[in-house]
């Protein structure tokens, strides 16, 4: 019996001790390692909006080629395109980084400055100069909602990097304002 208790005393320090080397062994925060930064309601309610609005924008200029009367219009919705896209990229990221799942809490909105679903059915059956008052409207009311979201992402948001983002894509979207007015 006395023996038993000794094998059974060994056994539990020795699994005690290998739990407590196993324990030390796991991979510990870095003590040089930033923290993520905290997103806050407004971050997450600009990413979430940014992302269909940009979604809906890009359903637009990719008809532009197509239908586009006026050559500079047409590569001003490219280059808009080429934009809408690097920024779903970004605000993709910046989503994951904040935590907050895609829940698509916008999906089937019409709020000021979305290109509506109705806007993208008219530009599919009308080309020329009737698509190009379409789309320069259209994208130009897109970009200055853009542009006053993004104003308030940098005063009300607090996670840098969505704060450096918004401040990228206010200067973009001021340069494409300019770029659109020249050619309408």
């Amino acid at each position: 019996m006395q023996l038993r208790r000794n094998v059974l005393t060994r056994r539990t320090a020795a699994a005690l001790l290998l739990g407590l080397a196993v324990a030390g062994c796991t991979p510990q925060p870095a003590a040089d390692r930033p923290a993520p930064a905290a997103f806050n309601d407004t971050d997450t309610a600009w990413i979430q909006l940014m992302i269909p609005m940009d979604e809906r924008a890009v359903l637009l200029t990719d008809l532009a080629p197509a239908r586009a009367g006026r050559p500079a219009l047409a590569a001003r919705a490219k280059e808009a395109r080429k934009r809408l896209g690097d920024e779903l990229v970004d605000l993709r990221e910046l989503l994951r980084l904040s935590g907050v799942p895609d829940t698509r809490p916008h999906e089937g909105h019409t709020m000021p400055g979305m290109v509506s679903l109705d806007t993208v059915r008219r530009a599919r059956t009308v080309s020329g100069e009737h698509f190009d008052r379409l789309l320069a409207e259209s994208l130009r009311a897109h970009l200055v909602q853009v542009r006053m979201l993004c104003a308030s992402e940098r005063t009300s948001g607090s996670a840098e990097q969505a704060k450096d983002l918004a401040a990228v894509i206010e200067r973009s979207v001021a340069e494409q304002i300019t770029r659109l007015d020249a050619v309408t």
